[in-house]
């Protein structure tokens, strides 16, 4: 309805004062109308005419649209718009799903390394990345998600220098067979905490973890599986992919199209470089680098001196796997804000040499999760702080004797605790806030959705009465419900997932307001009042899945 009508009224500009501009319609107070526009004002210097009489003209046309109660000029120039009852109520039947029918997007997200834990960063990059998939997909975007991490480069070798540490050399590679199943993570954390330290202090074993750098890619290329240095790497490997699909499962996020090791895009990666030589990389003291100072960027480093590739080589070898195995419109790449440089390089190389592709490229950085007060929710790994820790601490935290419906509420206390906050900036976490049942929360939320279940539940009625003779209070709700297809079509364009929280959260208190004022059940209007509550009840348990929350049916 609202894209409908801003198309519509520039067509009106356009015929009655020869003008093309873009119209857009934005929510006023309620008190003054459904819509509000300040066309008038934008057209008044080139009609040359007064701005409000500019505003009278039009809103003498706009009048007689059939979806259109009211039109009034407010001010020293805006037109102020009410909808008729039928089309606030065509607007909750909208389909969301031919607004963006046909697009493809390519989402990349989450990204965790093996050989590493999963820390609080990728547990907000994973539920965020999550929500924005979910959004385009109800707008009728095909999404594809992909998983991009290392389980080859530095981080793998010191690693594995920390294991032939612990267990005493290559040969007794049997030893890490009897660890623990739900202990490896957190044992291969400590191994390369072990090396990452070593690294760091002595140079002979710095000159050794580079060595066995060079033989995990050596292994890879060969795909060795039998050498003793192989069998720890492939079997510490499997470990690190259990864990992130057991991650996965944890937290309730849709299923990955794909997952990227670097291993497999590192020759597609150095192909692309060399190809590109000396046009778009040049050599450099036996280096291969791209000199971004060009285009306003560094210098970076694409193949290091000793031949290997770095990271910024792999990702163009990732971003050449997806669009042959994804062909998308858009590909969207998530990181944390420390890698936006970074990403602007790979970006102006890529647009070097395909200028098409480039295009298609969108970073979409987000901040880090910091604890209020300084609280720490673990003390293990210092100022690190696992994403097991962050689960663990909140589902202890939660108040509820079901299993279930305390994971429901625990991991919506998580995920909305993230959400609420615009991607980008950094997330201050605060466990108590997270948990309340009142104020702008996950089991707030949660908590309104069983509450008018349960008004639902009260009446063996199920209502499909007509909202056409709706009254005041029941306008309200029903102009605020009405929001909400608007809400996730820009959610969707700007994959910023806040803009639905706080429409839940809005329409929550709307709903309350509704409910103190006006019986439901017993009443008079109890068929209307029923079906405004069902609608209710549906707009936020569709709100919430789309974010990844939960919705217990009891809490």
């Amino acid at each position: 309805m609202k894209q409908q009508l801003e198309l519509e009224i520039a067509a009106l500009v356009s015929r009655l004062f020869s003008a093309d501009t873009v119209v857009e319609l934005t929510r006023p107070d309620e008190k003054f109308g459904d819509f509000a526009t300040n066309v008038a004002l934008q057209l008044a210097t080139a009609a040359n005419m007064n701005p409000r009489a500019v505003a009278t003209q039009l809103a003498a046309e706009i009048e007689s649209h059939p979806a259109i109660a009211s039109a009034t000029v407010a001010g020293p120039g805006f037109i102020n718009l009410t909808l008729t009852a039928a089309a606030l109520v065509s607007m909750l039947q909208a389909d969301l799903t031919a607004v963006n029918h046909g697009k493809r997007v390519l989402l990349e997200f989450s990204c965790p390394n093996a050989f590493k834990e999963l820390h609080t960063g990728h547990l907000y990059q994973t539920i965020a990345g999550d929500a924005i998939g979910r959004i385009l997909e109800a707008t009728g975007v095909t999404v594809f998600r992909a998983n991009f991490g290392g389980d080859v480069g530095l981080h793998v070798a010191k690693c594995l220098y920390g294991i032939l540490e612990e267990i005493g050399g290559e040969t007794e590679y049997t030893k890490i067979f009897v660890i623990d199943q739900a202990a490896r993570p957190e044992w291969l954390s400590s191994q390369y905490v072990r090396g990452a330290a070593a690294y760091e202090r002595d140079e002979t074993i710095k000159a050794q973890i580079a060595a066995i750098n060079s033989r995990v890619y050596a292994l890879q290329a060969e795909q060795d599986h039998d050498s003793d240095l192989a069998k720890i790497y492939w079997e510490c490997r499997d470990w690190s992919y259990d864990y992130f699909k057991q991650f996965y499962d944890d937290i309730s996020v849709q299923p990955f199209d794909k997952y990227y090791p670097e291993s497999t895009t590192t020759e597609a990666g150095l192909a692309i470089v060399r190809a590109n030589t000396p046009q778009t990389f040049q050599e450099s003291e036996g280096a291969v680098v791209f000199k971004g100072e060009s285009v306003g960027l560094h210098t970076s480093v694409f193949i290091t001196s000793k031949g290997l590739p770095t990271y910024q080589t792999k990702d163009l070898g990732v971003i050449m796997a997806e669009v042959q195995d994804f062909p998308y419109d858009q590909r969207v790449i998530m990181t944390g804000n420390d890698q936006t440089e970074y990403m602007r390089v790979i970006f102006a190389a890529l647009a070097s040499f395909d200028p098409e592709l480039a295009a298609k490229q969108l970073h979409h950085p987000n901040g880090t999760v910091k604890f209020s007060s300084g609280q720490k929710m673990s003390s293990r790994l210092g100022n690190v702080t696992r994403a097991v820790d962050v689960l663990c601490v909140v589902s202890e935290a939660v108040a509820a004797n079901d299993l279930q419906t305390r994971n429901d509420i625990s991991l919506g206390a998580i995920k909305y605790s993230f959400l609420k906050h615009r991607i980008g900036g950094d997330i201050a976490f605060d466990l108590n806030e997270s948990i309340r049942l009142e104020g702008n929360s996950g089991p707030y939320l949660q908590y309104a959705h069983t509450r008018a279940a349960s008004i639902l539940k009260k009446s063996n009625e199920v209502s499909t009465e007509s909202l056409d003779a709706i009254k005041a209070d029941e306008r309200s709700l029903t102009r605020k419900l009405a929001e909400y297809n608007e809400v996730i079509i820009k959610a969707a364009e700007e994959l910023m997932p806040h803009l639905i929280c706080t429409y839940l959260y809005e329409l929550a208190q709307a709903f309350n307001r509704f409910y103190e004022n006006n019986r439901v059940i017993g009443d008079d209007r109890q068929a209307i009042r029923l079906t405004l509550v069902k609608i209710y009840a549906d707009t936020l348990k569709s709100g919430l899945v789309l974010l990844g929350v939960p919705v217990p049916e009891e809490m």
